[in-house]
């Protein structure tokens, strides 16, 4: 009868030691104490060296300007003349060095209508506080979604949401 007294006595000991652990987050109490569920105020306890919140957004004017069409009609001529020297030079008939001319006149004349929107469009000015305190000015064409109070990154030059 002793000894199961005893062994039990020994085994409530043995718990009751595994319940007083000084493990993080466990044994403070109240509130305010950074325990675990509290992070005292930060936003985000993971860091990250390069992520922030974007603070502002400026738009800034390209200072570019062409007429509507200039971009498609030399894009289309460049592409003409393209597709008639390639289709000359590989020993394709008349005809199909003027298809080979028709197709790359409307290719080129695609291409230069997207460069010169590329060339002439506004950018952004996006500004992001990081993690660390570090403030940073990112120049970009498009904002993907992107909004004032974002948790962002900034990869290669350029502002993602994380």
């Amino acid at each position: 009868m002793k000894i199961q007294l005893i062994a039990a006595a020994a085994v409530a000991t043995v718990a009751l030691a595994g319940c007083a652990t000084t493990s993080p987050g466990y044994g403070n109490s109240g509130y305010n104490n950074n325990s675990y569920g509290n992070n005292g105020g930060n936003y985000n306890t993971n860091r990250c060296a390069d992520c922030g919140i974007v603070t502002r957004i400026n738009q800034v004017a390209s200072g570019r300007s062409a007429p509507s069409a200039t971009g498609a009609i030399l894009g289309g001529i460049v592409g003409a003349v393209a597709g008639h020297e390639i289709s000359d030079h590989t020993g394709g008939s008349k005809g199909n060095q003027n298809v080979a001319a028709a197709a790359g006149a409307v290719g080129g004349a695609l291409a230069g209508n997207q460069i010169q929107k590329n060339v002439t469009s506004d950018t952004f000015d996006v500004t992001v506080r990081m993690d660390d305190g570090r403030t940073v000015v990112v120049n970009q064409r498009d904002l993907g979604g992107i909004r004032e109070n974002t948790y962002v990154r900034v990869v290669n030059g350029r502002v993602v949401i994380r």
